[in-house]
């Protein structure tokens, strides 16, 4: 089945092709899908689900779209759903990170995770959403050189060292994304995506 993925982040469509295996997952580029898509709503579910929506209505055939927030218990959450934009529209990982850094310099507790909600249209147009969490804890400064994003100052549970300094294939097993859309190929798997 050919499946659209509503993302220009080629490391998120890297990451996810190792999942969704068995399926043709088409690019926004490979479908000539070139317009900004915002993220309007104020949760990761309501993006999701619009990302997926503004797509599919181009596509007009099975689309899924993902958002992902780093949830900073200490910061009631934050930066959460502006998780991408957290030091400013224009802002790029750099900044964000150090951004959050600087506002947990004086916070003992340092807990956090990593959410991602994947929403998915088949080719009727039913929608759906699958969540992946991982839980972990924000490293007091970066470190490795993989990955993306938050990924050098991100320390999964059960482990020592920063999503950026563990092997991709091991982050693409357990992570936030990766449990999501484990779900969503468990779905799509099981017949009732038809």
């Amino acid at each position: 089945m050919e499946i659209v993925f509503a993302t220009g982040n080629a490391n998120k469509a890297k990451e996810v092709g190792k999942i969704l295996t068995g399926h043709k997952i088409l690019s926004l580029q490979d479908i000539g899908f070139t317009a900004k898509i915002e993220e309007p709503y104020p949760t990761l579910s309501g993006n999701a689900l619009h990302k997926a929506q503004e797509v599919y209505k181009i596509a007009q055939k099975p689309t899924f779209a993902e958002d992902t927030g780093l949830e900073v218990d200490a910061l009631a959450g934050a930066p959460g759903v502006f998780t991408a934009r957290y030091a400013g529209l224009s802002a790029d990982s750099h900044s964000n990170m150090s951004l959050l850094l600087k506002n947990l310099q004086e916070v003992e507790d340092r807990n956090a995770q990593f959410r991602t909600v994947v929403a998915y249209i088949d080719g009727k147009g039913r929608r759906m959403c699958f969540e992946g969490i991982i839980r972990g804890r924000i490293h007091a400064f970066p470190c490795g050189v993989g990955g993306f994003g938050y990924d050098p100052i991100f320390i999964p549970d059960g482990h020592e060292k920063t999503f950026a300094q563990l092997p991709s294939e091991l982050k693409n097993q357990i992570s936030h994304r990766a449990r999501a859309v484990f779900k969503l190929q468990a779905f799509l798997s099981s017949g009732l995506a038809s």
